[in-house]
């Protein structure tokens, strides 16, 4: 039977008991000298894997990696090993007999499926070569459903497509944001106003507070005509003027800028030439605490400042300002969960998105293509 959401779960595939079971996981993780150093994603993933290896199915992971050089997902089946039986395979044309024989309990993961050329692709012979390999098909990789590839969207037209728990929860949360509690205050952060700028025109009209910060805010301070130096900011015309008259924008109340003799906290309006924006200031935290404290649902995406290179005050600030907020609390992107998992604040979130382009696509959809496969 179909959720509410149009698509069946892991717990309405009818029997698994010997099922052969393609399962897509997002593997694509942080490696260094050769080992994962943040499997956060992957742990997320761990509850499904247990279901199915639990129900007695036989389970084949893909995934892929993403990395300018060649890495190889034999790294991350090491990682998951301890967690899982786990079996490392290279090749997906020699798969089948050892996936037949598999012994209960115990899964193989296949290399990185970006080393053929039709994943990227969606080739429809790559998509109903790896459907050939299984009964079933499930979909717990949210984080890569915005990308129309083979192994999101093609797979499920040939064999039945289930979605795993974790994607049904990211699915269910991230709704909220549709038909939110009041008060709501959404907060956007990061760059590349032209990718968000459809999320800030929809929620202000969803929201009771949307608040832009990070690199986004730059291009509306160089609208009301102030200085921002050698800030990073969109070269595309937006209609900001209008969003400007909107009082449900927040912006930034200071901001902390890269000077001649070191950091500086500003006003918007006192960068001069040369400077560069690159955190929020104090002030722009506390107003932003104040509005959370007064909101009963708060969906964050994106740092506030440069947060990799030295500037990490404002959003590591925000980050422990909402986990005591005591409204509910969403949130995602890359930066994002890097915080989070930094100042160990995992469990006082309400729920933390696995996804950065996926949350984004579905805020503004409010559907994803690797969704839409599973409706049928």
């Amino acid at each position: 039977m179909a959720s509410k959401n149009g698509f069946k779960t892991v717990r309405d595939i009818p029997h698994l008991d010997g099922v052969k079971v393609l399962l897509r996981i997002d593997l694509n993780v942080p490696i260094q000298q050769g080992k994962v150093v943040d499997g956060f994603r992957i742990q997320q993933s761990l509850s499904t894997v247990r279901f199915l290896l639990d129900a007695g199915a036989k389970v084949l992971i893909v995934g892929h990696i993403e990395s300018k050089e060649k890495v190889s997902l034999k790294v991350v089946a090491e990682y998951m090993q301890q967690y899982v039986p786990v079996k490392f395979v290279e090749n997906y044309r020699n798969i089948l007999p050892e996936f037949e024989t598999l012994p209960a309990g115990e899964c193989l993961m296949l290399e990185n499926l970006r080393v053929w050329e039709g994943e990227k692709e969606n080739d429809p012979k790559f998509a109903k070569e790896l459907a050939s390999l299984a009964d079933v098909y499930v979909n717990e990789a949210f984080s890569v459903s915005h990308r129309e590839h083979a192994s999101i969207v093609g797979v499920p037209h040939y064999i039945p497509g289930y979605a795993g728990l974790l994607f049904e929860e990211e699915v269910k949360n991230l709704s909220q944001a549709f038909v939110p509690e009041h008060p709501f205050l959404f907060i956007l952060g990061g760059a590349k106003l032209e990718t968000k700028m459809p999320l800030v025109e929809k929620f202000l009209n969803r929201a009771d507070f949307v608040f832009v910060g990070g690199a986004l805010a730059n291009n509306f301070f160089k609208e009301q005509g102030f200085e921002i130096g050698t800030s990073l900011f969109s070269q595309e015309n937006f209609n900001l003027s209008e969003l400007l008259k909107n009082k449900r924008l927040y912006l930034p109340e200071d901001v902390v800028a890269k000077t001649a003799s070191g950091k500086a906290e500003k006003k918007p309006n006192e960068v001069k030439v040369g400077e560069n924006i690159l955190d929020a200031g104090e002030k722009a935290v506390s107003a932003l605490a104040e509005l959370a404290r007064k909101s009963k649902l708060v969906v964050w995406n994106g740092p506030l400042g440069d947060y990799e290179n030295g500037f990490e005050k404002g959003t590591e600030d925000l980050t422990r300002v909402l986990a005591e907020c005591g409204a509910k609390t969403i949130v995602g992107g890359g930066d994002t969960l890097a915080v989070i998992h930094k100042l160990s604040l995992e469990n006082k979130f309400s729920f933390i998105s696995t996804a950065g382009g996926a949350m984004l696509d579905f805020l503004i959809n409010e559907t994803l293509p690797g969704i839409d496969a599973l409706r049928g």
